[in-house]
């Protein structure tokens, strides 16, 4: 049955379009249910899924990736199969958990994050990378019906901290599993989808350049928005620009006043006093650095709310928010207040009383009410769900985020505005990447809702047009491996598979994989260089003899009288070294060479461990430091001049006075002559007699007295020579080839010597390790080994626990930690003591996985369990709320875990009760929060 639009499509177009509706039934059905055309790149993905292929999409941004996931689960649903939808983060597991259960029903979906279990066992569940990994490591029976997985924001397998469980699960689905890989844009993708058709089987890749939503870009230059690129060279439809397009003349002519202004120092107090964000520059003009409130108020003005101000900082977010509440800043409709208040109060319910007050809720209220919010990881969670919820509405006009809004929440903007180009990194302050670059600016522009969106960078003093513009056209941000074997893995690999399989295994990550890649350049290079070689030693050959053995002998002969020779200067400096350590202030010595050879007086010898630094005086009146450099033979003391008691080298008169006495004790004297040198050449030594013995057979060798000796000698050279470049060669390949499974075989000595591990058996000490999946796993097991752990406390156990999970954000932070008192305290100094002997384990074997214990949340852990009021905990810890929370959570995990892999013991009990003890107040509503999610 054709359709109106069918009528307009040619008899061949019309057969075609018959021929997909055909082959893809689910597709066509699937559809229908969106009230806009699907774009091709998400029928491709869909079409593929369909014919029981696995797919990776990698796309910008906003392109809706996502509903070539959301088909899969479909498709589950349809032939009576499974569907997990993974996700790196809680929060985008929750909003992923509603929509879906918008769509299908509760009673099809459930969430898995492991704070919360919902309906787990239903067809369609959303969950955490980290749940699906453990789930396939226990052989979970809810595997079992499994058809798909859909893996969104797979590009986190970069992540250092994490990236790794990416990969296994990647490698340990089974193989009738369809793996649904979702990216942001990156420039491997080709190779990345290669290495999934070697782990997983027939795998279609799409990568999708274009967005849905044209995207421009602009420089904010006091309240002026310029281009930041001649617009006639912008392609916004592919969100991205070509290298080398042209920047706006305009914004390089700022760029120019404002170095003038850096080069001109006014000799005069200018007349008028610049404002607050506003400079002077050469010429005269002044140049603006945009306000928060004019930025805001500029954007209003041009209909380009709502926005997302990324500030790369959680005091300069809040900062932001505050400016905007003092400036009157009001950005909201009554009836949009009154929906506002009304929400938050009614998603905040939960929340304590008296602890709104600390939480800064009422601020919070006030900002969300006039449209204005921040967003980021200090924030309670409850309070991050309601500026999501609120963007996403429309309620909220401008959000101020760090840029971990960038990392999957579904937050679309009509703006996204860049403060400045450069962040804390937790070392230094570094330039954003164009990756970075082009996944913040990658939330510009709301498919169906916005014609096109905008990326908005604020001038800064020094601020380069050419080199923004070179972060907006860069396309070379590959997706690169973090992944390498832990502790946890290697005893749940050797614990299924044995270790030769679990080595194989190993071998497929996509970490070995990219190294292999790199391998086959250099291996390209080595059969090159071995094909030369045979050449070489072809034309290196004589008929008198085997001139290979001739050349190898004058070889090692040159190689001894070079080594003879360093060993002679070798010796001649330690010589030198030891005749300045006898040194005393006064004596006259000659200086053997250098800019300042002839006699000199020392002054001070200079003895250090470094080596000797004598300061001298010479009869040129010149007072210098000298070094080894100067002395490549021995010295000794040929006389003693008087040094003045408070003789001062930056007195000239001094220096004229101790040269002229020098000079007058040098007189009648001769330079010394270096015999120790020449006694030394005379002496014969070992390497002499092996030269000699050598000389004895190359004049014996038959091909000595070839015509052509020297002829075959050059070629033999030559071969020498590349065979060293091709060792070398050799070298670099075996480096990289195997370097996962190298490091797996560390990684089961260390196991192997804590009697862990049997061959391919996991002793009873290691069955503890295999439920720990902490990044402190080795040290967490240890303790409940050693029995560390035992007898103590709920809340003395919440605060042993904290030192293997907490990290402070800046290593200062974390100085002269407060403890508790007690056995904890002992305890705890215990695990730093037991962390440091596995840490030179660790060296031993060539490792570096266990980080040093901190002990910054030792004290707030043990009084929020003993039941402390937040505000009494908040001030004590100096931590935000949402940091506390988040802690908070990761500690309860840990607990969850010693309670899994302490067996049937005391321990496991006094865990559970850590957990109970722990999940109290904003702790546990969040908890809620997410449930009801």
């Amino acid at each position: 049955m054709s359709t109106a639009d069918d009528q307009d499509l040619s008899p061949s177009e019309r057969y075609s379009s018959y021929r997909k509706q055909r082959q893809h039934p689910v597709t066509r059905d699937f559809t229908g249910l969106y009230d806009f055309p699907l774009d091709e790149f998400q029928l491709r993905g869909c079409e593929a899924i369909e014919e029981g292929r696995s797919v990776l999409v990698a796309a910008p941004t906003g392109s809706g990736k996502t509903i070539v996931g959301e088909f899969a689960v479909h498709l589950a649903l349809e032939t009576g199969r499974k569907c997990f939808f993974t996700t790196p983060i809680k929060a985008l597991s929750n909003q992923k958990y509603a929509d879906l259960v918008a769509r299908y029903g509760s009673d099809q979906v459930g969430l898995l994050t492991g704070d919360n279990v919902v309906n787990g066992e239903a067809p369609i569940v959303v969950m955490t990378t980290e749940v699906l990994r453990n789930m396939l490591y226990a052989g979970s029976r809810t595997l079992l019906g499994l058809g798909f997985v859909v893996m969104d924001e797979v590009h986190y397998l970069a992540d250092r901290a994490r990236g790794a469980v990416w990969e296994e699960v990647i490698i340990h689905l089974p193989e009738s599993v369809a793996l649904v890989s979702l990216s942001a844009t990156v420039s491997n993708a080709e190779e990345f989808g290669e290495w999934l058709e070697t782990v997983r089987g027939d795998t279609t890749v799409i990568v999708e350049e274009r967005r849905p939503v044209p995207l421009y870009q602009h420089v904010m230059v006091g309240k002026r928005l310029l281009d930041l690129f001649a617009s006639s060279d912008v392609d916004a439809a592919a969100g991205f620009v070509k290298e080398g397009a042209p920047v706006n003349d305009e914004l390089l002519k700022v760029a120019r006043d404002d170095w003038a202004s850096s080069r001109i120092k006014d000799r005069r107090t200018p007349r008028g006093r610049s404002k607050p964000g506003q400079r002077q520059v050469g010429n005269g003009r002044r140049v603006w650095i945009p306000s928060r409130v004019d930025v805001i108020d500029r954007l209003d003005r041009e209909g380009l709310l709502p926005a997302i101000v990324f500030v790369f900082s959680r005091v300069g977010c809040d900062a932001a928010v505050t400016q905007c509440l003092n400036a009157g800043i009001r950005l909201t409709k009554p009836e949009e207040r009154d929906e506002i208040f009304a929400f938050v109060e009614a998603s905040c319910r939960h929340l304590p009383a008296e602890d709104l007050q600390v939480l800064g809720y009422h601020d919070f209220l006030d900002g969300l009410t006039r449209g204005v919010a921040a967003h980021h990881a200090g924030m309670l969670p409850a309070f991050k769900q309601c500026v999501e919820e609120l963007y996403v509405r429309g309620l909220c006009k401008v959000v101020f985020a760090t840029e971990t809004l960038a990392l999957g929440i579904n937050m679309p903007a009509r703006t996204v505005v860049i403060e400045k180009l450069d962040k804390w990194n937790g070392e230094t302050h570094a330039a954003i990447t164009p990756g970075e670059y082009t996944q913040l600016t990658g939330r510009a522009g709301r498919r169906g809702l916005d014609v096109e969106g905008h990326g908005v960078v604020l001038w800064q003093p020094g601020m380069s047009p050419r080199e923004l513009a070179g972060l907006a056209s860069t396309r070379t941000y590959p997706l690169r491996s973090s992944f390498r074997p832990s502790y946890n893995m290697a005893v749940n690999l050797v614990h299924q598979f044995g270790r030769t399989r679990s080595r194989e295994l190993l071998e497929q990550s996509f970490a070995q994989f990219q190294a292999d890649k790199a391998v086959v350049g250099l291996a390209r290079q080595l059969r090159k260089a071995e094909d030369a070689l045979d050449g070489y030693r072809e034309a290196a050959a004589c008929d008198r003899g085997d001139f290979m053995e001739y050349a190898g002998l004058r070889q090692r002969i040159s190689d001894l009288e070079k080594g003879a020779s360093k060993a002679r200067k070798a010796d001649l400096r330690e010589e030198a070294a030891a005749s300045l350590k006898e040194l005393k202030p006064g004596d006259v010595i000659m200086v053997p060479t250098g800019k300042f050879a002839g006699w000199a007086v020392v002054v001070d010898p200079g003895w250090s461990p470094e080596g000797p630094r004598p300061y001298v005086v010479t009869s040129d009146r010149q007072a210098r430091r000298l070094a080894m450099i100067d002395f490549p033979a021995p010295v000794e003391a040929m006389g003693k001049v008087k040094i003045p008691k408070n003789f001062n080298g930056r007195n000239p008169q001094m220096r004229r006075d101790l040269a002229s006495a020098l000079r007058s004790r040098t007189h009648d004297l001769a330079p010394p002559r270096l015999t120790k040198q020449r006694g030394r050449d005379q002496t014969r030594t070992h390497a002499d007699d092996e030269i000699g013995r050598l000389r004895d057979q190359l004049r014996a060798h038959p091909c000595h007295d070839c015509p052509d000796r020297e002829d075959h000698a050059r070629w033999a050279e030559r071969w020498v020579k590349l065979d060293r470049d091709a060792q070398t060669l050799r070298r670099r390949v075996e480096q990289r080839t195997n370097t996962v499974a190298r490091q797996f075989d560390r990684v089961c000595d260390v196991l192997t010597a804590l009697d862990y591990l049997e061959g391919d058996t996991i002793t009873d000490r290691g069955r503890h390790l295999m439920r720990l999946y902490s990044d402190m796993d080795l040290v967490a097991a240890e303790s409940i080994r050693l029995g560390l752990w035992d007898g103590l406390s709920p809340s003395e156990l919440a605060s042993a626990l904290s030192v293997l999970v907490f990290e402070a954000r800046r290593p200062d932070d974390a100085s002269s930690p407060r403890l508790p008192g007690g056995r904890v305290r002992e305890v705890i100094g215990e695990m730093v003591k037991l962390w440091g002997s596995l840490d030179a384990l660790e060296r031993d074997h060539k490792l570096d996985f266990l980080r040093s214990p901190d002990l910054g949340f030792a004290w707030v852990s043990y009084r929020w369990a003993e039941g402390d009021d937040l505000d009494d905990v908040l001030v004590a810890s100096d931590l935000a709320a949402g940091d506390f929370v988040r802690w908070m959570k990761q500690l309860i995990d840990l607990a969850g875990q010693v309670a899994g892999a302490a067996g049937d013991s005391p321990l496991r009990d006094t865990a559970r009760k850590t957990i109970a003890a722990l999940r109290r107040g904003v702790v546990a509503y969040d908890s809620l929060a997410e449930d009801e999610s």
